[in-house]
């Protein structure tokens, strides 16, 4: 792995596109960003959650509303440091990972259900969720702006990848979530010597002398897994915004890591938000199509802010004001799957 994110790095570092903002980021500057989302994670773990405990919806929204303002604070970080341009590109970045990240809340909300997780529990293994998902997007992001400085015609394979996903995110079912048909899950399963039953937050324990992983793992699994399918979708779209390396991890970091709030805030709500996934969509085209015609025309960093920030208000409000109410919501289908993990890992044992 280190092998790869150092050869990522050599070709991030190789070239930038005139129309982004350049800065030069010291080796330090990298130490003292990569300590202090470290820090915030391991205060989050050891302080905040070091018991297992249910988190009410209050807790919920206060933790979710500091997490957004960190995130956007460090904007001022980035404006003091290298500018106005460089604080809009990771403005832009941030809005996108976090609103794009909204979909992902809801599929771990269907994983929870499928593995029937206790409430309690759920902090913990979306902890390890989250922090596996920032190291492989720091691997993914190094990549990108590698195979982008390197091979412009990556711009239209990326811009043409991110309209189809728009596309398709307008067709997009709920149904079609089927957690059990994981193939990495399916793998672990057969390798992995597993117990049914939850032991607290451990996802590994010890029976007469044996080492079992328990359905934590299992969850845990599925929940990198599918963090790997959104980052295919989310990355791209952030390239479209900045192709400075420290920019776009920086913005992703803070969105990624302000997501467990969010999804003890919004999983029993999706029922509230039936044009979110609209506007995710239209989010996406316009990044695609300004990937695509950026060799012609640069859409300038502002409008773009100003553009994404439009999309995602209209869509939540549109969301709160012209609410449906479907009568098969979010916890129907949620239900349809309650417990299903463990059934299916009650059959391997069996």
């Amino acid at each position: 792995m280190l092998a790869t994110v150092t050869a990522a790095w050599a070709l991030a570092s190789e070239g930038s596109d005139k129309n982004f903002v350049d800065i030069a980021v010291e080796p330090w500057m990298w130490v003292a960003f990569l300590a202090l989302i470290s820090t915030l994670l391991l205060v989050d773990l050891l302080v905040l959650h070091r018991d297992a405990h249910v988190i009410s919806t209050k807790a919920a929204a206060i933790e979710a509303a500091i997490w957004v303002a960190i995130g956007l604070s460090f904007a001022l970080v980035v404006l003091n440091a290298w500018g106005t341009q460089a604080a809009g590109e990771y403005v832009s970045g941030y809005l996108i990972e976090l609103s794009l990240s909204v979909d992902n809340v809801f599929v771990w909300a269907i994983i929870m259900s499928f593995f029937a997780v206790p409430r309690e529990y759920q902090f913990r293994v979306l902890f390890w969720g989250v922090f596996g998902a920032v190291v492989l997007r720091f691997t993914f992001i190094f990549l990108g702006v590698g195979l982008l400085n390197r091979f412009e015609w990556m711009l239209f394979v990326f811009g043409g990848f991110l309209i189809f996903t728009a596309i398709r995110l307008l067709r997009h079912d709920e149904e079609e979530i089927h957690p059990e048909n994981n193939p990495v899950l399916k793998l672990v399963r057969r390798v992995v010597p597993s117990t049914t039953e939850y032991h607290g937050q451990a996802m590994f324990i010890r029976e007469n002398g044996k080492r079992l992983a328990t359905p934590l793992f299992a969850v845990l699994i599925v929940i990198e897994t599918s963090d790997v399918i959104f980052a295919v979708d989310s990355i791209p779209a952030i390239l479209a915004v900045s192709r400075e390396t420290f920019i776009v991890f920086s913005s992703n970091a803070f969105a990624i890591m302000g997501l467990r709030a969010m999804y003890f805030l919004l999983a029993d709500l999706r029922d509230k938000f039936d044009y979110l996934q609209t506007g995710l969509a239209v989010i996406l085209a316009f990044v695609g199509v300004k990937m695509i015609i950026s060799e012609w025309y640069h859409i300038p960093t502002f409008l773009s802010l100003a553009v994404i920030a439009l999309i995602l208000a209209v869509s939540i409000i549109a969301s709160i004001v012209l609410d449906r109410k479907d009568q098969h919501g979010p916890d129907e289908v949620i239900d349809a799957h309650h417990g299903e993990g463990l059934k299916m890992l009650e059959t391997d044992e069996d």
